[in-house]
This record gives C-alpha cells, structure tokens and sequence, in this order.
C-alpha cells in the first residue's frame, strides 16, 4: 500500500512510528523537535489517518507497506523511532533487515509486552466520551479535568493530569481516535490474541537501542520495556516516574531532552548515507 507520509526537515533520515490509536500527525512531539536535525518520515500506517484502505490485512502488511515506503524514499538506512504499537513495528523492521537501520528509539513498549490494566466499566467509558468531548471543545479546562477526566479511562493513559496532557489530547488525540479505522482496530485484536514474544531474537540486535518507559503504564507494563532492554546487546532504559503510556505528553520537554542527550552521545548513529 502507498501510505500517506509526513516527510519533515533535512539530514539524517529517522522512521517514526505511531502507536494504536493513531497517525503520523501523533508524534509531532518528536518529530517537531526532531526535524531541526533530522529528516523526519511519518507515516500513516495502514488503516490509519490518511492511509485508507477497504480490506482486511494483518500486521505483517504494515512491514511490508514500511518497507516499501523506504524503498520509494531511496532510503538505504535510518533511525528508527517507535511509540506503543510503532515501537513493536519498528522491533520486527530491525529483525527483518537490520543492515537498514542505524539505532532504535523504543516509547512504551516491549518485545514481549503485557497489560495490567483493569477491566473497564461503562460509567469509565461514558466519562471518557464526556471528558474528550469537553477538552475538544476547550482544551485543558480545569473544570472538566476534575469532574470527568480523573475518572475517565485517562487516568490509565496520564498520571499528570496536567495542561501538556490535555492540550496534546485535545489537538492529536481525538483526531487520532476518530482516524483509526475498524480493520486496524481488528488487526491489532487479532495479533493481540497470538501472544507476541520477540525477547530470544532480541540478540541479534547490535545497534544502539534507547528504550523509555512510564512507570505507571497500565496498557504495556514498564517492567516489559525493562525486560525488553535487558535483551538488546546495547540498550539504554530509562523509567520516568509518575507518568503512564501518554507520558511523552506529559513530560514533553524530559523526554525530548533525553533523546537528544541519546542521540549526542552516539554520533556514530547518525553517519552519511547515498539518498
């Protein structure tokens, strides 16, 4: 499939991969920092955002429609860049042709991931409806906040209900959820039912890997992110405290911070490639 792109800014070519719900537009909160020194590539993956599509796929077509893309951009190596669902994505891109790729950024998620979050009610499902509704219509109202969204199904995506959170919700959140169609939603269920367990192969993986998490991240346990590091030859973990699966819009500025710290310090990722 010829996915919908978002290509950002000159240099260094750097794959971003969005998560469930979701779209290229979802990580501006690395791909706006990112692209003063990148060349940011952000798809829409299939049955996401822009990229539609009408029939049934799996998962394994997103690989296929990634490297394909890569292949129109002429792009023979890259970073890689990964939230929730991108970050498994950007594992199996590395697995499958790891001469392409220079070094992983992996956002909640893991090579083995697992939940702990609660069963969900209607009363959270109706207060989360309400709670996005309002924060649409007047980003970060404090008022909504207390009232619904701290006993929405947010309260498992934030720890910080703060005004970061909400705005980010408000301008890419919603439009994320509405952007996402039901074949991904059932491709992602059906994947989710096999089990996915990547952990032994993970050796095979030399390149620099930085790997973040929150530590209150109830969709994919922090400890999955930290076992998944424990398995890189050459990982960098970092848990950060207080905040859950949204926590790159909860703590923009840390974790902008920490990759670029990442970044400078391993230059030998970021070498001349023919485009």
């Amino acid at each position: 499939m010829n996915l919908h792109v978002e290509i950002r800014g000159q240099g260094y070519p750097l794959l971003c991969l969005h998560g469930h719900p979701g779209s290229g537009r979802s990580l501006s909160v690395f791909s706006d920092p990112l692209c003063q020194r990148f060349q940011t590539i952000a798809p829409d993956l299939r049955g996401y955002g822009k990229s539609r599509t009408t029939q049934p796929f799996v998962m394994a077509d997103h690989l296929q429609d990634l490297q394909a893309l890569l292949d129109r951009l002429n792009c023979d190596r890259c970073l890689l860049l990964g939230w929730s669902l991108g970050g498994i994505l950007a594992l199996e891109l590395a697995l499958q042709t790891p001469q392409r790729f220079s070094g992983l950024i992996l956002i909640a998620t893991a090579a083995r991931p697992y939940s702990r979050h609660p069963p969900v009610t209607n009363l959270e499902l109706a207060f989360t409806g309400i709670a996005g509704l309002l924060n649409w219509l007047k980003p970060a109202w404090e008022w909504n906040i207390e009232t619904f969204g701290k006993r929405s199904l947010f309260r498992y995506l934030i720890c910080q209900h703060n005004q970061s959170a909400y705005q980010y919700l408000a301008s890419e959140g919603v439009l994320a959820y509405r952007e996402t169609s039901s074949l991904a939603s059932k491709a992602l269920s059906q994947a989710l039912r096999q089990s996915y367990n990547r952990l032994d192969d993970l050796s095979q993986l030399t390149i620099p890997a930085l790997i973040l998490a929150g530590e209150q991240d109830y969709h994919i346990a922090a400890s999955a992110s930290a076992e998944t590091a424990a398995h890189l030859p050459d990982a960098t973990f970092h848990c950060y405290k207080n905040t859950a699966h949204l926590f790159p819009w909860e703590i923009p500025h840390q974790v902008q911070q920490d990759i670029e710290a990442w970044l400078m310090a391993r230059p030998q990722i970021v070498e001349t490639v023919s485009r």
